[in-house]
């Protein structure tokens, strides 16, 4: 086989009859016809399609896309605001106070409901919009045959009768029969559990084959691991074997902290909330208030003690976020994991292109006695420029030397790189015998060679030679080079294929040098991610001697290096504690990586992972917070939570800044929020008890709610102090307890200060109490958002300018509203001014209070 790529080869005769589209759509088993058969039942060829072909085909069936994701619609995302139970509860309650005769209060109800409704959904329809925007900014592509030639199309393109063509790293598009292969396995344990890759071959099976039986087949969702192979596609989108069973596999990632913090946040609202609408609700039914007036109370208080704009604040904090990072350079591809990247404590990371510039150069190419030679660059120049596999920077560093004189030399076969053997050969020949050309890493190549060439002679290779190379090796490496070596073997008797058995009695003729220069700077950027508590470890598959030298140069304190032998023989309860104190690690595999990120997060780290290969997947998908870059594998890149468009330290630096404001700001609304809703509510609970009336008609509660989420909305631009940025913030919903009982209380203790003026002082009547505690209630929320937003005394945290503005203008409304021709159907009447000012006072005792005992708190329990 001398390429993968047949163009211009002619379909066999076929035996079947050629089935139309529609036909082939119903063919389940498309499996147990052979290569040429299918290609003629697709109406394809081995060059693909033509652009015209493929164009129809895509407006047959449509994007090869699984809708697994529910398309949010803005009509569908505006009906989701009136999901919730206490809504809907709180809307029968309201009709049924319309067919009672009640029209005015239950259209005045409504209409606050909807403009509450109408909000929230502009600020998420707002927040979806710009992360559909920025998902499109990572359409995964493949590389197809169309026309005859390859070419690079957005997977979503790709029709029945496609020829893909797939190497080491790429991720399959679609459900396809294997046409051609060479060493080809895939890794399909997402679909089948397989542990191991399975090696994929052109051929037939039995009809009923179940998905791990059918050899033939690659399939959407699996990835190559290594080799190259061309597939022809049957299946697309829905009708592949994964769209089938995608609503049945266990694919979603874990639930992230803040998630879980969200969801803890509502079994604690439910608790309180039901106990409270419970009891209020008995209690005024027992005190002979009307019954429908009651059950309006009580359903408003529900919706008053819940923080009904929650999902919409996160969904526009996670979406401004998304947008700050991307001017940072940071594509953020699930926008839950932007509070994990707030959360993250622990970076790991492998050094190529990360710590050093990932512009490797070849520094020498010498003999097994250290001296140049031309030979060694010569047989690693027909390796590099001979393989079909996936690019890398060892490859291309080599091809940097723009070698001549090599035309002589024809290409036979090529055994592709895989991540156990860690070697390469290419088969060649140049007019005599064929010609094996083995590139590796040293050890593995080691491992293949019997014989050892020195000063042109081939001898056999014995302990001696093993033991001074070894030493030659450790010494290189402690200078900082990574070393690739260099077998050859002339082949007897040609064969027409060739396999990794073939590679053995090979002849060692020398190692290449290379040199990855470190970053200008690095070491700031490692100060700068120290400055924010973040601790970098340095997770690499170079020997430790590599390792321990760039470390050095980076200023990495060290301390002892765990190797991947090392590690191999750790217990798992060992490792959790070795892992927390090592910097870094060496020599490592791809699951000993991931054995390393669990280990972490077991001890309760929060753990970020960045890395660009194949055998970076796994560790990927099990930190918590996934890194990649734009350049990297796709398999890679569909594993990260960030995509980074700068392979930069410094570029991540601002990614965790913004991660950290997101979470401030969208911890202040949840903390704010439940606090005051909770005061409110305790107090109105109370209230009703003594008072002849509602303490707040349901309708007054609304309005409350909607004044005073007004401000709130405009916390997602909030500024944020450098001391929220400082260290990694993690949720804990014992610590919002204690928040929202001890200001919840203390709101609620100036509340009463208030009933104490309104009922002893004024002598107020029930729509002059109405008036005059909805003036205090949304002056005070707004008011004591500047002192709860931050730890600091206020003055010392500028707030943003949209929550100063937005405060200031619902306080002056409020206070304004009283005196308004809407005010007698809302139930309020003209608060005499002498009393306003008493009402600024008690504000202006209530904010004192809450500095006072904002600092107490965090005293105490903020650390």
């Amino acid at each position: 086989m001398r390429d993968i790529i047949h163009q211009g080869r002619k379909p066999a005769r076929l035996h079947l009859p050629l089935l139309t589209m529609n036909e082939l759509s119903s063919v389940s088993s498309y499996w147990r016809l052979s290569p040429d058969e299918l290609v003629g039942s697709l109406a394809s060829s081995p060059g693909g399609l033509t652009s015209v072909q493929a164009d129809a085909r895509l407006q047959q069936y449509g994007p090869n896309l699984l809708q697994t994701r529910e398309q949010v619609t803005s009509p569908g995302l505006f009906l989701n605001q009136f999901k919730s139970p206490i809504i809907l509860i709180l809307l029968f309650a309201t009709l049924v106070s319309a067919f009672l005769g009640d029209w005015a209060d239950a259209l005045i109800i409504l209409f606050i409901v909807f403009g509450s409704a109408l909000l929230s959904f502009y600020q998420e329809n707002s927040a979806n919009h710009a992360a559909e925007v920025l998902r499109s900014e990572l359409t995964p592509l493949s590389t197809v045959l169309r026309d005859g030639k390859p070419v690079s199309i957005p997977t979503e393109k790709i029709v029945p009768g496609d020829v893909v063509l797939l190497s080491a790293g790429s991720l399959i598009p679609a459900d396809g029969v294997v046409l051609e292969s060479k060493d080809f396995f895939v890794n399909q344990s997402v679909l089948t559990g397989e542990t191991f890759p399975v090696e994929k071959e052109p051929g037939q099976v039995k009809a009923d084959a179940g998905l791990a039986e059918r050899t033939n087949v690659v399939f959407m969702g699996t990835n190559v691991r290594s080799g190259n192979a061309r597939a022809l596609i049957a299946k697309t989108g829905g009708s592949t074997a994964f769209g089938q069973i995608a609503h049945r596999l266990s694919l979603r990632r874990p639930e992230t902290e803040f998630e879980r913090g969200v969801r803890k946040l509502g079994y604690l609202l439910t608790e309180v909330m039901l106990i409270l609408v419970l009891l209020i609700f008995a209690l005024n039914v027992y005190f002979n208030k009307p019954v429908i007036d009651s059950l309006l109370f009580s359903m408003a208080l529900a919706v008053g003690l819940t923080p009904q704009l929650l999902p919409a604040i996160i969904n526009i904090n996670l979406s401004k976020g998304s947008r700050e990072m991307a001017r940072n350079g940071v594509i953020v591809r699930r926008l839950e994991s932007i509070e994990n990247f707030g959360g993250m404590d622990i970076l790991c990371t492998d050094k190529t292109g990360t710590i050093t510039e990932g512009v490797i150069q070849v520094e020498a190419a010498v003999d097994n006695g250290g001296n140049p030679s031309e030979e060694v660059l010569r047989y690693a120049y027909l390796n590099a420029s001979l393989q079909t596999g996936l690019p890398n920077p060892l490859d291309q560093a080599i091809l940097e030397k723009k070698l001549t004189g090599l035309d002589n030399y024809e290409k036979v076969d090529e055994i592709p790189y895989d991540f156990l053997r860690k070697r390469l050969s290419i088969v060649v020949r140049d007019g005599e015998n064929d010609l094996l050309i083995t590139k590796g890493a040293v050890e593995n190549v080691l491992a293949v060679c019997d014989r050892i060439q020195i000063n042109g002679r081939s001898t056999q290779f014995d302990e001696a030679h093993r033991e001074g190379i070894e030493r030659q090796y450790q010494a290189w490496s402690e200078q900082g080079y990574r070393v690739l070596g260099i077998a050859q073997r002339r082949i007897e008797q040609e064969k027409p294929a060739y396999r990794t058995q073939d590679e053995e009695r090979l002849t060692l003729v020398g190692f290449l040098l290379f040199l990855d220069q470190i970053k200008p700077g690095i070491g700031e950027v490692i100060q700068q991610l120290r400055q924010l508590n973040v601790e970098l470890k340095i997770i690499t598959g170079d020997n430790q001697y590599v390792a321990r030298h760039m470390a050095g140069e980076i200023g990495l304190e060290t301390g002892a290096i765990l190797t991947g032998e090392e590690l191999e023989h750790l217990r798992d309860e060992a490792l959790w504690s070795l892992a927390e104190k090592t910097s870094v690690f060496a020599e490592v595999d791809p699951n000993q990586k991931e054995r390393i990120i669990l280990a972490l997060k077991k001890t309760g780290h929060v753990v970020g992972y960045m890395g660009d290969g194949i055998n970076d997947a796994p560790s990927l998908h099990a930190a918590e917070v996934g890194i990649s870059v734009n350049n990297a594998v796709d398999v890679a890149k569909e594993a990260a939570d960030f995509v980074l468009l700068e392979h930069d330290l410094g570029v991540l630096h601002q990614g965790i800044v913004e991660g950290r404001k997101t979470l401030a700001n969208t911890l202040k609304y949840i903390f704010m929020a439940t606090s005051a809703n909770f005061g409110n509510m305790f107090s109105m609970a109370g209230a009703s008890v003594f008072l002849p009336f509602l303490p707040m008609l349901p309708k007054q509660i609304l309005l409350v709610n909607f004044m005073t989420d007004l401000p709130e909305m405009m916390i997602a631009g909030d500024q944020v102090d450098d001391s929220a940025i400082a260290r990694p913030r993690r949720w804990e919903i014992g610590f919002l307890r204690k928040f929202m009982l001890v200001f919840g209380t203390l709101s609620s203790v100036f509340d009463f200060l208030t009933f104490g003026v309104l009922l002893w002082l004024m002598k107020a009547d029930q729509a002059l109490f109405h008036t005059g505690w909805f003036i205090e209630s949304v002056v005070s929320a707004c008011t004591i958002v500047f002192a709860l937003r931050t730890r600091l005394p206020f003055y010392k945290s500028r707030p943003g300018r949209g929550l100063l503005l937005v405060s200031l203008a619902v306080v002056l409304a409020t206070i304004l509203l009283p005196y308004t021709p809407i005010a007698g159907p809302l139930g309020f009447k003209p608060f005499p001014a002498p009393y306003l000012l008493v009402l600024g006072v008690i504000v202006i005792l209530y904010f004192i209070a809450a500095e006072l005992t904002k600092r107490w708190f965090f005293n105490r329990y903020g650390n």
